[in-house]
């Protein structure tokens, strides 16, 4: 397989048409708040970059690298849509959907497409997955989801390298959104994600039993959640794909909440509140009264679904992360140990939400499903 592949011009102009048209559409003002700092975003649609503490925008240009909620974004207009384009807008994005596109990252070649698992309210849900070269059998699923915002122009690349280079088949899901779509809702596009893969393993060359979750953040619950409650489908449902199972063979993540109920202190309530204020419309209208976040709350926290079934679980956690309290990730490990489950923590000293050197920590997230997913023996 080549290393790279040229597009002509005409292509590569009609797929970054169809990236950016709402942006060449609108003037959209956006403001991005970051630790204690607030700056103003003009123009694109796609995700800030993650910042670190005492960073400026200016600073980085690059894609959010684990869609790490590190700031809020608000729309000040609607966004508007030339009719006339909409037509050839749709067949470029159908295009663009179905050309793979062959690319290396200096290790394994890969293979890119873009494919929707799903629909909802009219809206297409995707998934891009990457297809290595030499494949290993076995899969991920990589949430791409910060403060429950999703978006494709957050998959980085860079951070499926070393999943790529080990031969897993990644899949990297983008659901829907806040503050369209509640948590309960995004949970069941995850599901629906999973599910989807499942049903298509054959065509991707994986195996069905053998299925590997990773986020950060809100995509960090995300990825407990499916550990904690994905299951069988509904074997009588018109859609074979809600036929199939949602359970996962192992999780890594990264700083995730899971227990809303007690954020950080028993009792401390976080759904919508408090800490997580900014971040309301993602609990959605429950979270309004005492008795309606008590009840949502525990829904939501895959801490009060841990079993002893629970798959082999890892997360990362800084030990000085204000938005999510490590609290949460000692809890949830605490209880999954009592309960006889495989989980390990691993504490990042004077880390907050997100580090720069996180990228050389999925090496520990490889090693980790190299373990609980491929089965080969951990080196000494």
């Amino acid at each position: 397989m080549p290393a790279s592949v040229k597009t002509s011009p005409c292509l590569s102009r009609a797929i970054a048409q169809a990236r950016t048209h709402q942006s060449l559409t609108t003037q959209k003002k956006c403001a991005v708040e970051g630790g204690n700092h607030r700056e103003f975003w003009k123009g694109g649609t796609h995700l800030p970059p993650f910042l670190f503490p005492g960073e400026r925008i200016a600073d980085r240009r690059r894609d959010n690298p684990l869609g790490i909620p590190a700031f809020r974004l608000y729309s000040r207009r609607r966004m508007r849509t030339k009719p006339r384009g909409i037509a050839r807008l749709a067949w470029i994005v159908c295009l663009a959907l179905t050309t793979p596109i062959p690319a290396a990252l200096g290790g394994q070649a890969f293979q890119r497409s873009e494919v929707i698992y799903g629909r909802k309210f009219g809206t297409a849900l995707t998934l891009d997955v990457f297809r290595p070269e030499q494949p290993n059998g076995c899969s991920l699923l990589f949430m791409v989801s910060g403060g429950f915002f999703s978006s494709h122009e957050a998959i980085n690349v860079t951070f499926l390298k070393p999943f790529l280079d080990r031969g897993y088949t990644v899949f990297a899901v983008v659901h829907g959104s806040q503050p369209k779509f509640t948590i309960p809702e995004i949970v069941q596009d995850i599901h629906r994600a999973v599910r989807y893969v499942r049903h298509e393993a054959a065509n991707y060359g994986i195996e069905s039993n053998k299925f590997g979750i990773i986020g950060a953040s809100a995509g960090g619950h995300l990825s407990l959640t499916m550990a904690t409650q994905g299951g069988p489908g509904k074997s009588d449902a018109s859609d074979a794909v809600d036929r199939q199972s949602s359970a996962v063979q192992a999780v890594a993540c990264f700083f995730p909440p899971t227990d809303f109920l007690n954020y950080g202190q028993p009792g401390e309530d976080a759904v919508g509140v408090g800490v997580l204020k900014d971040f309301k419309p993602a609990f959605g209208p429950r979270a309004d009264t005492l008795e309606g976040r008590q009840e949502l709350g525990k829904e939501i926290s895959p801490l009060y679904y841990v079993t002893s079934n629970l798959p082999p679980t890892l997360i990362l956690h800084g030990d000085a992360d204000k938005l999510v309290p490590i609290q949460q990730a000692e809890a949830f490990v605490e209880k999954a140990r009592n309960a006889g489950a495989t989980a390990r923590l691993v504490v990042k000293a004077g880390r907050l939400h997100g580090w720069p050197e996180i990228v050389d920590d999925l090496s520990i997230c490889a090693d980790w499903f190299d373990e609980h997913v491929r089965g080969l023996k951990p080196a000494k």
